[in-house]
């Protein structure tokens, strides 16, 4: 106060010609006391003026004080009838400044609740969820732990107790005093809570600091605590008298939410040139007494117990607790205070209309109650640099600064700024914490009801305890957790499955039936193998075609035969590559097509042999149907048929090509959804109903003459060609993946072989082995 006027008065850029002055009054923290002393501030003229160059006129224009509402609160009662402005240094709850309704009242400090908010945000970024709090036993304290309860629930913080100190130790028995003493004690030995959220005033600092003193005389205790206090704003180290001896090591490496400051160039050059004797006031001779514990000599009262102050004193020789040369939160707030109202009266001198040479300017004329339209909004920049702002509400919009307590063995500290708090900064990211700055007992505390369940596992609460307090259960099958203390294990995406550890996704394996796996390998190689061997055979039939066998057997059903069973191996192939849109078109359609021409010329074969002999018959309508026409007919009849089956199938319900990632935990199955079940069947029922159709057309042939006759070789290939695809419907069906693709590629190749094999076997076996056995002489004795 007393430096931020003298920089005023010396500075000419503001309020030129215009000396400020101050007076310092004392509420003595009691209510009464401070009506009174509020009353001898309006109506009496006890101070002392600084620098006072103009004349003795007392000329009140705005008030300083209040580091508590209710000191504010008794003395804007007084105050604000006579509209004065009153700037007070002390944080404010949102419900204070409600209950107040002052318009004359101007808060220097932000809020309270931005603390709340501060402080929520400091245990998260530690981890700290098990804490607990000490209060005062007042109304306020009362409320901020209401306000405070309900924030640390919501963001999964609990109290682990809540201890209020009373602010004055009035105790019918000393046994209440005692008892109270050894529950705030074994309070601070609980190995679970390490973390104490104070809040209140000043004083509670002593009164923690007598709890473990009274404990422990030799200070032996205080060493070994481990925990971590986090000190609110108003909250600070100061200790007087016989607490002068005290240590604070109880409270190393303690976090402070203080207001923020900045260094203020010339302030310590200030504090150093402070004697008693330069300044000739009761006010700084009474604070020099209590810094140095001594007295000045009086005449009025010879006896001195302490020792005689010679006023030379330095201040710098003073430990922390007793006297900090570095301005605080708190006086850097005064400071701002002073310059607040210094340029509101300097832009209310300016707004006032130009008087004349001849008139002199009656400054005294001002009264308070005009500054306000000035102090609302009120913003410019201090000599640190920094802007301060009021907004409409006439409330700071600053921020806290976060201090790391350091203590040292010659019972001083140090505070550093290890943090702040930015209100203007987006909301969630306020707080600002350089961890590698803060000094600890020894390492970083930990505040837990229990140990963090650890990825894998999830909490299960325990009953009759707080939320906080747990048990750790492992995931159940295919849920995961992947950080710790989850409340809930969830599942992996669905192209996802957990780990063993249920810590973790991994990636499924996308999977199809392919060349590159032994299985795909080897159904490929004998689909080649059989494509290959039906090419030799018509190779061969064509060579040998004018051998009495080959044009025994209607050589050109003979190769419309060969020539599908050659596509039908060709066709498991598009079975065996990745699947796509095109590859999952053409796989059953080209498939159920070629065979359905395979199997009518099996059946037209047979229906020939059967029309050639009745046409043998005297008096016979068959010899009209003997020839060519009648084989392809049937063989283009049928093809025709499946045909158009294939098109409405593909032109209704194509197939197309899909991610089953459902049916196996581990691996994505890529595969060709058929589209429609329904055509799907109707291909393989059409071709089962010919081979049925050939196969009772060959057993019922089977008696005509060898020579000519191939029915018992048809019904054999039909009889295999049925038992195969009997067999693959169950297995189709109960299958999935690549095994399904594997059955269905398997019952192609196989019902191809045993066409080929029942039915050009025997015949190559003869043009190869026996070439003696075909000619038309052994064809006829034969007959």
């Amino acid at each position: 106060l007393a430096f931020a006027v003298k920089k005023i008065n010396e500075d000419s850029q503001i309020l030129h010609n215009i000396t400020l002055g101050f007076h310092i009054y004392d509420s003595y923290y009691n209510p009464r006391m401070t009506y009174r002393t509020t009353l001898d501030l309006l109506f009496r003229s006890k101070g002392f003026f600084p620098n006072y160059k103009c004349d003795n006129q007392k000329n009140l224009m705005a008030i300083i004080g209040g580091l508590d509402a209710s000191t504010s609160s008794y003395m804007a009662e007084s105050i604000n009838l006579f509209k004065i402005p009153q700037l007070t240094y002390g944080s404010f709850s949102q419900e204070e400044l409600q209950a107040t309704k002052l318009s004359s009242l101007y808060c220097m400090v932000p809020k309270e609740e931005h603390q709340y908010t501060g402080i929520i945000q400091l245990l998260l970024h530690f981890g700290w969820t098990w804490i607990g709090a000490f209060t005062y036993d007042k109304n306020k304290g009362e409320h901020f732990l209401q306000k405070m309860h309900l924030l640390l629930s919501q963001n999964g913080i609990c109290l682990a107790f809540m201890q209020k100190i009373p602010q004055q130790a009035l105790f019918e028995k000393l046994s209440e005093f005692l008892d109270l003493i050894s529950i705030i004690f074994n309070i601070l030995i609980d190995q679970k809570a390490n973390v104490f959220l104070v809040y209140g005033e000043p004083f509670m600092i002593l009164w923690l600091r007598n709890v473990v003193f009274l404990h422990d005389f030799e200070n032996k205790t205080s060493a070994s605590f481990r925990n971590v206090w986090i000190l609110m704003f108003p909250i600070d180290f100061i200790l007087t008298g016989l607490q002068r001896a005290w240590d604070l090591q109880l409270f190393h490496g303690a976090l402070s939410f203080t207001v923020h400051s900045r260094e203020v160039q010339g302030f310590k050059e200030f504090l150093q040139v402070i004697k008693p004797s330069t300044h000739k006031d009761g006010f700084i001779q009474e604070v020099w007494e209590q810094l140095f514990d001594c007295s000045f000599s009086n005449e009025e009262s010879p006896s001195i117990i302490n020792e005689i102050c010679s006023g030379e004193e330095n201040l710098e020789t003073l430990p922390a607790p007793l006297f900090e040369l570095e301005m605080t939160g708190q006086s850097y707030t005064i400071y701002n205070a002073v310059y607040a109202v210094a340029h509101s009266l300097h832009e209310a001198v300016r707004s006032r209309p130009p008087h004349r040479e001849s008139q002199s300017f009656e400054f005294q004329a001002l009264q308070p109650w005009q500054l306000h339209p000035f102090l609302q909004g009120i913003s410019f920049n201090n000599s640190a640099g920094e802007r301060v702002f009021l907004n409409e509400k006439g409330e700071a919009t600053g921020g806290f600064d976060i201090t790391n307590m350091i203590t040292f063995p010659n019972r001083s500290f140090q505070r550093v700024r290890v943090g702040e708090m930015d209100l203007q900064a987006p909301k969630g990211k306020e707080l600002f914490i350089d961890e590698s700055m803060i000094i600890w007992h020894s390492v970083l505390p930990i505040s837990l009801c229990n140990e963090h369940c650890s990825p894998g596992y999830r909490k299960k609460g325990m009953e009759g305890k707080q939320f906080c307090c747990y048990n750790c259960v492992p995931c159940p099958e295919g849920k995961i957790s992947n950080q710790n203390d989850m409340d809930y294990c969830f599942e992996c995406s669905q192209d996802h499955y957990p780990n063993k550890e249920k810590k973790g996704c991994i990636l499924k394996l996308l999977v199809f039936l392919s060349f590159e796996e032994n299985l795909g390998t080897g159904l490929a190689s004998i689909a080649l193998c059989f494509f290959f061997m039906t090419s030799w055979v018509l190779g061969t039939f064509v060579k040998q075609r004018d051998t009495p066998i080959v044009k025994a057997n209607n050589h050109s059903l003979t190769y419309t035969l060969l020539g599908s069973l050659l596509l039908c191996f060709l066709s498991t192939l598009l079975f065996l590559s990745q699947p796509s849109k095109l590859t999952c078109l053409l796989r059953q359609p080209t498939f159920g097509i070629t065979f359905s021409v395979a199997i009518s010329s099996v059946l037209a074969k047979t229906i020939t042999v059967v029309v050639a002999f009745m046409a043998t018959k005297p008096g016979s309508q068959m010899k009209r149907w003997v020839g060519k026409r009648l084989a392809f007919s049937i063989v283009l009849s049928c093809f025709l048929f499946q045909v158009c089956i294939c098109i409405i199938w593909l032109s209704t319900s194509p197939p197309f090509p899909e991610l089953d990632i459902h049916s196996e935990l581990q691996e994505m199955i890529l595969q060709c959804n058929e589209g429609s079940a329904f055509f799907f069947y109707c291909v393989l029922g059409y071709m089962g109903i010919l081979a049925i159709a050939s196969f009772i057309v060959a057993f019922l042939a089977r008696k005509l003459p060898d020579s000519f006759n191939e029915a018992k070789f048809i019904t054999f290939s039909m009889l295999a060609f049925c038992s195969v695809w009997i067999s693959f419907f169950p297995a189709y069906l109960s299958t999935k993946g690549k095994a399904m693709v594997a059955v269905e590629v398997f019952s192609i190749l196989a019902s191809s072989a045993a066409l080929l094999g029942c039915i050009f076997l025997p015949k190559c076996y003869i043009i190869v082995l026996r070439p003696d056995l075909n000619h038309r002489k052994q064809l006829i004795k034969r007959n």
